[in-house]
């Protein structure tokens, strides 16, 4: 049995004082503070203990907050390898091609990790939510709507990560 089992034992069950008139008024006294001792000490343990875990738990949330994105960089360290590669490379066909390859490496590592690219298509209408207007430009697509795509955008999980520079149509001016 543990001290924190110990704790919720009934004190009139197991391990009970004898009934006050057996004993001398003294006695009584000397035995109620030894269980009073008995109970603080209970406290005292458990509250540590309570306090100890309290504080092994913020380390491991911290370390795991710290290293969450291993995977992740682990990951990326290829594609970083192969850019340098291609970096070191003569120029010609063969660089074209692996850059290109190590773009699609690098896509594919993203997809793994919940990062996905928002798609955006000419004459959608803006929106907000995943949509950053940068410049208007007139167009013949309907005021309001996206135009073209100046950087991408992308989520995690589904969730904002970064939103899509977009031009968004204006009016065409009439003025001579």
């Amino acid at each position: 049995m543990t001290d924190t089992d110990s704790i919720l034992e009934n004190p009139l069950t197991e391990g009970a004082l004898p009934a006050a008139e057996t004993l001398p008024e003294d006695a009584t006294i000397a035995a109620l503070q030894a269980d009073v001792q008995g109970w603080q000490d209970k406290a005292y343990r458990a509250a540590a203990e309570l306090d100890n875990m309290r504080k092994r738990t913020q380390a491991e949330v911290a370390e795991a907050r710290l290293y969450a994105a291993q995977s992740f960089a682990k990951d990326v360290l290829s594609v970083a390898d192969n850019l340098a590669r291609a970096l070191a490379a003569p120029e010609g066909e063969g660089l074209r091609k692996g850059v290109e390859l190590t773009a699609s490496q690098f896509a594919t590592i993203l997809q793994r990790h919940g990062i996905t690219r928002t798609a955006v298509t000419a004459g959608e209408p803006l929106n907000p939510e995943l949509h950053q207007a940068m410049t208007e430009v007139e167009s013949t697509h309907p005021t309001g709507t996206v135009v073209d795509e100046l950087q991408a955008g992308y989520t995690l999980h589904g969730r904002l990560l970064r939103p899509a520079l977009v031009s968004v149509a204006k009016q065409i001016s009439t003025q001579n």
